[in-house]
């Protein structure tokens, strides 16, 4: 700066005009100091590579404003510009400014320029400062930067990888992820990792490989959190130290030499289980005021925390616990582990423990150091735990002491709940509730079961075992020792330690109950819940007693008893089952008798019946009518509300009723045709219908109708027979000689009542046939032949049973017909039926006068072949004599029997029956019949001699009129018809 010097030989005579020169010129030259800004002198650098901060200082004369350029040396790049503000330090009397890189101060070299500003002039830049990195040609390692960086979660970090000289770059990865570069120099590459997550407790790598992949090199990074403790408090256990304890709060992720390091009041803390989140320090002495500081590599946070020492009292545990124990009660006792407890007023809390549930009882005094536990029960297990706490200025409860386990004495049981259980037919159970543990005091040994009347003071005693809790009884057997309507029964229960009180409950002989009204109760999660009137007859309790239904012998009852103010209760029952109906009855308890208040019936919940009913079904003219059974209690799940009735038509069910009357057990199907049905009656409940009973059943024709049709026919065939009978009756003279002519009776000489024997038939002296002509006789028609024979002595034969008288000769009526061959039906042996080939206009009447003698026979001159279609021609039939008897070459008579005998000329007897002869070829008579002899014996005896003639026939009649002795026998063996007999009657009633 240009100076202004005066000398001092200058006059001092000054004109105003030279004094103003002066003056100007003076402002001229200070206006120009003003236009020159001081360039940055002296500028220095100095780096932070952990925190990749770099510092820069300078003498920058009066400015305050600073235009600053740091750029990439090697590429020249701007990394860096901007103008900031800068005051003078006082103690230094430089400029000086902090800047922090994002990339590693090592990644590559960086050069700072400085320039003064002043509004919109700045001074020259100052001489240019170069940060020199890790990429100079002359360092030609393989490196990454930063190494082991700690950062916090979600931050960002740039790391850069400096490959080898004349080495080529390949790729970074952070962990598993490729990242992008950007070029720094020639030899470093740069990428940024944004919004970090927690890395692994080891940390996360990130890996830069060269191209080709023949080595790498890497850096860790360690992502976590500053430490945030909380809780931080302080007591005393022993009255005298102080123990501080506070909670570590989150995982810093961060550990070995990175972990979170403690200190309270500038003492390090040594922690006892570093990996616990509760942490405690100790400090020897109680000092009332104290400071946490928590820190680790990403940073530090501190609590304070201050008390007295009597409001931070916290017991230590009760040591030594012992037991003084009695059957009700029991002396817990313990002892601390520092003596100045005995002067610190204590509140205690014991926790008692058995079968599983726990009770606290609690206690306080000045050093406390025992407890009596009251209301105990005898012979029961326990166990009690122990911790305290300061009486005055609670602070909080100390820690449990080791459980102490002991167990009461036995004493006398107590007194069973009795009841009792009675059946229809003066039987019941005297029933008592086992006892439990708490109720026994002890080991049951027996139950004694006491019945007494109190009138007559008459008992009877039973031991019973203790495993048996009731004793059967008989009314009427009780009844036969006392003579009062009552009888006691006293229960009293025995252990080890003596006998329980009496229990005793009052047993009717007389059961006078009617049942009340039944009401059903609706199950809840509580039980059945039920509700009654006050009776004042209940002066002891109520006794509520339940069981099930279907139960009707000695049923195992279960009941609760109320005290006798009460007007509700609810019942609950581990041993209530879905779908099973349970019985609850309410007797009042007093001196006298129980009695039967109110009854209940409820289900613990209704199911859908588990059977069907019993289904039938029965016909009624066009109507079906179905019944069923009822369903038994304990398969109805529920109570019934109705049944429905359904038709069922393949698979699909059709409803034809529903019925709501459980009383009514049938319905009526109306209208229904010819056919098969099938019928579905299903039982339903609040949960449902069961599965169903099905029955079929085909309707059939209508009943009254069939016995209408029976009836009309049997009328019709009535009223035909009553007709018939009627016509009959009226032309009975023409049915009698169309279907019953009279037949004529054989007259035989001699005495035929004398017992059966050879017979002495002498020959008869001549044999007459008388001929009588009738008028319609056709003498167109061959007439009967008489041809006499000789007359020969020989044995007679037996022809009949029944005497003959020889006065009165008998006419018989013969009609001339052609031989049928078929078979002849059976005829009634006094009835001559018509026959079908008979020919009335050829009738002829024969009148025996006399048996004809054996050596004599007829001939029949039939009609001929010819004159009847489908019979065959006859042949004569000849019979042979003693003497050689004769006999015509025409046609021959022939008798209705054949004999066994054969003529002499034909060799011996055989006894294969005669051989029906060949009929001549004039035609000869052929009976209808054969007649034998009675045995071939007679046969034989005749020595030759020709049969005698057999009992002649109507040519319409299959029977001898003279029969056999056999086929007499064989007739009267056969039943007679009624009918037939009264048909007969009436043909005979009236001569023609």
């Amino acid at each position: 700066m240009p100076s202004l010097s005066v000398s001092p030989s200058s006059k001092l005579n000054c004109s105003p005009v030279w004094l103003i020169c002066v003056l100007l010129g003076l402002s001229a030259i200070h206006t120009h100091a003003k236009d020159v800004l001081t360039v940055p002198q002296q500028v220095s650098l100095s780096d932070n590579m952990a925190t990749q901060q770099l510092s820069i200082s300078w003498l920058g004369g009066a400015a305050t404003t600073f235009d600053l350029m740091i750029l990439r040396t090697e590429l020249n790049e701007t990394v860096f510009y901007e103008t900031v503000s800068v005051t003078l330090s006082q103690v230094s009397g430089r400029h000086q400014w902090n800047w922090t890189s994002v990339e590693p101060l090592q990644c590559t070299s960086l050069s700072i320029k400085i320039r003064s500003r002043d509004g919109q002039t700045t001074s020259e830049w100052s001489d240019t400062q170069i940060l020199q990195g890790s990429d100079l040609p002359s360092n030609e390692k393989y490196e990454m930067f930063p190494q082991d960086r700690i950062v916090p979660v979600g931050s960002n970090t740039t790391f850069c990888c400096i490959v080898e000289e004349g080495k080529q770059f390949g790729s970074i990865h952070y962990g598993t992820t490729v990242m992008n570069t950007t070029r720094l120099s020639r030899r470093s590459y740069a990428t940024t990792v944004v919004n970090q997550k927690l890395s692994d407790t080891t940390g996360t790598n990130v890996i830069c490989y060269k191209n080709p992949m023949a080595n790498l090199n890497g850096a860790v990074v360690f992502v976590g959190y500053p430490p945030l403790p909380s809780d931080f408090a302080c007591e005393t256990r022993d009255l005298t130290s102080a123990v501080c304890q506070w909670n570590e709060g989150r995982d810093t992720n961060l550990y070995g030499k990175r972990r979170t390091r403690f200190s309270m009041n500038n003492r390090n803390c040594t922690l006892s289980s570093p990996q616990e989140k509760q942490k405690e320090c100790s400090l020897p002495q109680w000092e009332g005021n104290w400071t946490l500081l928590a820190s680790n590599p990403l940073g530090q946070y501190s609590l304070t925390d201050s008390a007295e020492l009597s409001h931070r009292v916290h017991p230590v545990a009760p040591d030594n616990l012992n037991c003084v124990v009695h059957a009700w009660n029991a002396t817990v006792l313990w002892q601390w582990k520092y003596d100045r407890y005995s002067s610190l007023a204590l509140v205690c809390q014991v926790e008692l423990a058995s079968q599983g549930y726990k009770t606290n009882r609690t206690f306080s005094g000045v050093g406390l150091r025992s407890a009596v536990l009251s209301d105990l029960h005898p012979d029961e297990d326990y166990t009690v735990q122990v911790f305290c706490g300061a009486q005055q200025n609670f602070w909080k409860w100390g820690t449990w002491s080791e459980i102490f386990s002991f167990k009461t004495s036995t004493y006398v049981p107590d007194a069973p709940d009795v009841w009792m259980w009675m059946n229809k037919d003066y039987t019941g159970q005297v029933i008592w509730k086992p006892l439990t543990r708490k109720e026994s005091h002890g080991l049951i040994t027996g139950y004694e079961v006491t019945l007494w009347s109190p009138e007559e003071n008459v008992q009877h005693t039973e031991i019973i075992s203790p495993d048996t809790s009731a004793l059967p009884i008989n009314l009427t057997q009780i009844a036969t020792f006392s003579s009062s309507n009552k009888v006691m029964a006293t229960v009293i229960a025995k252990n080890t330690d003596g006998v329980s009180q009496a229990a005793s409950v009052l047993i009717p002989l007389r059961l006078t109950e009617v049942d009340p009204a039944v009401s059903r109760p609706v199950y809840t999660d509580r039980g059945f819940p039920l509700f009654w009137q006050s009776d004042a007859n209940a002066t002891c309790a109520y006794v509520v007693e339940w069981y099930e239904a279907s139960c009707k012998w000695n049923c195992p009852v279960e009941w609760i008893k109320v005290a006798a103010g009460n007007t509700n209760v609810s019942i609950e029952s581990a041993d209530f089952q879905p779908g099973v109906r349970y019985n609850i009855s309410l007797y009042s308890s007093s001196s006298e008798a129980p009695v039967l208040l109110q009854r209940w019936q409820g289900y613990l919940q209704e199911l859908v019946p588990s059977s069907s009913v019993p289904l039938s079904t029965t016909q009624e003219d066009s109507d079906i009518l179905l019944t069923w059974g009822e369903i038994p209690l304990v398969s109805r799940r529920g109570f019934l509300l109705g049944y429905n009735i359904y038709m069922s038509s393949g698979s699909q069910l059709t409803l034809l009723a529903n019925l709501s009357d459980l009383g009514s057990r049938s319905y009526t199907v109306k209208g229904l045709s010819e056919g098969s049905y099938k019928f579905t009656v299903k039982a339903y409940t609040s949960a449902g219908e069961d599965t169903g009973a099905t029955a079929s059943i085909t309707l059939e024709p209508y009943a009254d109708w069939l016995i209408l049709e029976t009836l009309a026919s049997m009328g019709v065939t009535a009223l035909f027979l009553v007709i018939v009978t009627f016509i009959c009756y009226k032309k009975r003279k023409w049915v009698k000689k169309a279907f019953y002519p009279d037949i004529p009776e054989p007259k035989l000489a001699g005495d035929w009542s004398r017992s059966q024997g050879p017979l002495d038939v002498k020959p008869s002296p001549h044999s007459l046939v008388h001929m009588v002509e009738r008028p319609e006789w056709d003498s167109s028609k061959e007439a009967l032949v008489v041809i006499p024979e000789e007359d020969e002595d020989e044995e007679g034969q037996e022809t009949g049973h029944e005497p003959v008288d020889t006065d009165e000769p008998t006419s018989l009526r013969y009609y001339n017909q052609v031989v049928d061959e078929r078979p002849i039906r059976p005829r009634y042996p006094d009835s001559s039926g018509s026959s079908a080939s008979s020919l009335d206009s050829a009738r002829t009447d024969v009148t025996y006068t006399g048996i004809q003698s054996s050596g004599s026979s007829l001939v029949f001159q039939l009609d001929p072949p010819g004159s009847s279609e489908g019979h065959q021609p006859q042949a004569d039939l000849l019979f042979c004599g003693g003497g050689g008897g004769g006999g015509g070459g025409g046609g021959g008579y022939r008798p209705q029997m054949q004999s066994r005998a054969l003529c002499d000329d034909m060799g011996p007897a055989s006894p294969k029956p005669f051989p029906e002869p060949q009929v001549a070829s004039a035609g000869g008579y052929k009976p209808q019949s054969s007649w034998h002899f009675d045995s071939p014996v007679e046969a034989g005896e005749s020595d030759g001699l020709a049969p005698s003639l057999g009992s002649p026939t109507s040519i319409a009649s299959t029977q001898f009129l003279l029969p056999g002795g056999d086929e007499h026998e064989e007739e009267k063996r056969q039943p007679s018809s009624s009918a037939a007999t009264w048909f007969t009657n009436l043909l005979s009633s009236t001569k023609p």
